[in-house]
């Protein structure tokens, strides 16, 4: 396995590791209808404004990958200008039956995108990191993790954060082993922080 920045032919690969990881760490494939949504919200628009940031564990084919923006408020300012209204047209109210997982993300598409200013004040950065099961504990997440650091810190990103459900207890120790901090937490879920560096 290694690990390689990401190239514009990894985009659907990327898309289905994000379904194949969205049920706090599991495979969600079975829980959605439209197998493309979760990624719209979680990959598209990464790979979109900061590929750059963006890095893949390669076996042959995409085993996992790490996003990342360098400045949270200007991503979310790009993405309300330019990502989410194509997918509100793609996507209207209603497109799936209510109480369904596609319908929840629906509905998120016409929600405010903004992260807590006192967190961005603090950790401007953000990223989210996926590993399918063939590339988990054998150190590529945490290497992936490290290169992404190194990126945001080379970018000028002075500390990051990251958004991770209750219910993913294997990945909130990852997080915790790599030194990242819980800034808040609810009940859903928590959001952690650490230093680029």
């Amino acid at each position: 396995m290694i690990i390689r920045p990401y190239e514009p032919a990894d985009t659907d690969a990327l898309y289905d590791i994000c379904l194949r990881t969205g049920d706090n760490g599991g495979d969600a494939t079975g829980q959605f209808a439209d197998p493309r949504l979760l990624g719209e919200h979680f990959v598209g628009p990464y790979l979109r404004y900061e590929p750059e940031l963006a890095f893949v564990i390669d076996d042959g084919a995409p085993a996992g990958y790490v996003l990342g923006v360098r400045d949270t408020p200007a991503f979310e300012r790009v993405c309300e200008r330019e990502w989410w209204p194509p997918l509100r047209e793609k996507y209207p109210p209603g497109s799936f039956p209510a109480g369904t997982r596609d319908a929840a993300y629906v509905q998120r598409l016409y929600e405010s995108h903004t992260a807590d200013p006192a967190i961005v004040a603090e950790y401007p950065a953000h990223l989210h990191i996926d590993l399918l099961p063939r590339a988990q504990g054998q150190g590529m997440g945490r290497a992936l993790m490290e290169r992404l650091l190194a990126a945001l810190h080379a970018a000028g990103a002075p500390a990051v954060h990251l958004g991770v459900g209750a219910g993913n207890t294997r990945a909130i120790a990852f997080y915790e082993r790599m030194g990242f901090q819980t800034l808040y937490q609810s009940p859903n879920g928590r959001t952690m922080g650490r230093p680029t560096t």
